[in-house]
């Protein structure tokens, strides 16, 4: 790899001049390599490793195999691209125009494989930047490769600040108390009471005097859920508070119906008996049945430089409507405002986000030699959600405008005749396949933030 070092004489003249300069690599028995730098290299150096341990023998500095073999692949395919970059790597963690964190991704093929770095825009272009470790040495370097979507690549949950996660926070804070509110049997009351709570703890911030507030009002039940309430959930909902604050009319503008909650929450709301995995839960109009999952995510620290998978258990909620001929049952998921804006789009633009292959395929005024590229489509990067729109014959639709009692909401359903049970497991891997696939692609980057209303990530 090359870098760029400037004339220190003030010409300011730039050179492109070899980053590692001076090191020699050697695969060679000790002995084989003693006889030659006699022979032939009598004022050569051999490295030796810092002795960490005053009872062991200083030993040679070796380079394990599998990190000399991506050394060797990367100068052979990248070399020429890479961009030496004078920041450190850290900086390079959040975008400094909007002060979110970049995503961070793996790469899963090629020479690359295995290497994490921070997805970072550069004027136009989004770059993978990543850190190099100087071999036999401590020092690290962050580079910039280009043309990241050449490379297949995941995207990695950011333990330590993620967009998603990030993105979900009032909205989770709503989802607690209004899942509080459906545990304690209030239906058309439930927005009302919402209000109520967010305008008394805007004026006095105190969970104390608002539980002892609802208690004296007859809310005996509610007022004891929400002093059950732990440290990690009270300040979701005091950070829900303080932006109500800023933003006076942001819950009543934001929350106008109250029905099935969003598919994936990190709460159940209705108490479950220790050992259940599922309740029923009997509204006014419909029955909801709420379901423990456990979504497992490849998880990094960047703080720390490890990545590990780990499992964090959400509840699932779906709906069960019986039919008007009294003999089929529909169930349903409320993924209403990700439908809503899917359902907005339409003609060229639909066809293109649903079905698009790439840009050669689809354009025969392509230049010839020019790389062929992948369109942002669902077929292409969200291939169960693709199957759902696109497929007649797979039991999980879409649908418009499905009546909820009152209300209507945009809807993943799939009906069932006699096995209930059976359609409820379709309808939840299914909506736990698509969450997968939009959330782990580094493509689809508004869905994913339309994603936000259907997973409240945590």
């Amino acid at each position: 790899p090359m870098r760029t070092a400037v004339d220190a004489s003030g010409n300011s003249t730039e050179e492109q001049v070899p980053l590692l300069a001076g090191y020699v690599f050697v695969l060679s028995t000790w002995q084989a390599l003693a006889d030659f730098m006699d022979s032939r290299y009598p004022d050569g150096v051999v490295l030796y490793q810092r002795r960490q341990d005053g009872d062991k023998r200083t030993e040679l500095l070796t380079i394990p195999e599998e990190q000399m073999c991506f050394f060797k692949d990367f100068n052979e395919n990248y070399a020429e691209h890479v961009i030496v970059l004078e920041r450190p790597y850290s900086d390079y963690a959040f975008n400094p125009k909007t002060n979110e964190p970049n995503e961070i991704v793996k790469v899963m093929d090629g020479p690359l494989k295995g290497c994490e770095g921070y997805l970072t825009r550069f004027r136009r272009e989004r770059r993978l930047v990543f850190n190099m470790r100087v071999p036999g040495t401590e020092r690290y370097f962050a580079v910039s490769i280009p043309h990241i979507w050449n490379f297949q690549v995941v995207r990695l949950h950011n333990a330590e600040g993620d967009r998603q996660t990030t993105g979900t926070l009032k909205e989770r804070a709503v989802d607690l108390l209004l899942g509080l509110l459906q545990g304690c049997g209030y239906e058309e009351e439930a927005l009302p009471m919402l209000y109520g709570m967010i305008d008394a703890l805007v004026v006095k911030p105190l969970f104390g005097d608002l539980c002892r507030s609802l208690f004296r009002e007859g809310h005996e039940r509610l007022s004891q859920r929400l002093a059950g309430l732990n440290a990690e959930e009270a300040g979701l909902v005091l950070n829900l508070v303080r932006y109500e604050r800023e933003h006076p009319g942001y819950i009543r503008a934001g929350y106008t119906q109250w029905g099935i909650r969003p598919f994936l929450t990190p709460t159940s709301g209705v108490e479950m008996e220790e050992g259940k995995e599922e309740v029923w839960h009997p509204h006014t109009d419909f029955t909801e049945i709420i379901r423990r999952v456990n979504m497992t995510e490849l998880t990094c620290y960047p703080s720390q430089g490890k990545e590990e998978w780990e499992t964090t258990s959400y509840y699932a909620h779906i709906g069960l409507l019986p039919d008007t001929d009294g003999h089929t049952h529909s169930l349903f998921a409320n993924w209403d405002a990700f439908l809503r804006e899917y359902f907005l789009t339409a003609g060229k633009a639909q066809d293109r986000l649903v079905k698009g292959k790439s840009l050669r395929s689809e354009r025969e005024d392509h230049p010839e030699g020019q790389q062929e590229k992948l369109i942002e489509s669902f077929r292409n990067f969200a291939p169960t959600l693709f199957r759902v729109l696109t497929d007649e014959a797979f039991p999980v639709k879409a649908i418009q405008g499905f009546r909820v009692g009152k209300d209507t909401l945009n809807v993943m359903a799939v009906t069932a005749t006699t096995d209930v049970d059976t359609a409820q497991e379709t309808l939840l891997n299914t909506c736990i396949t698509i969450c997968q696939e939009i959330n782990t692609t580094t493509h689809l980057a508004v869905w994913r933030r339309y994603l936000r209303s259907v997973w409240l990530h945590q």
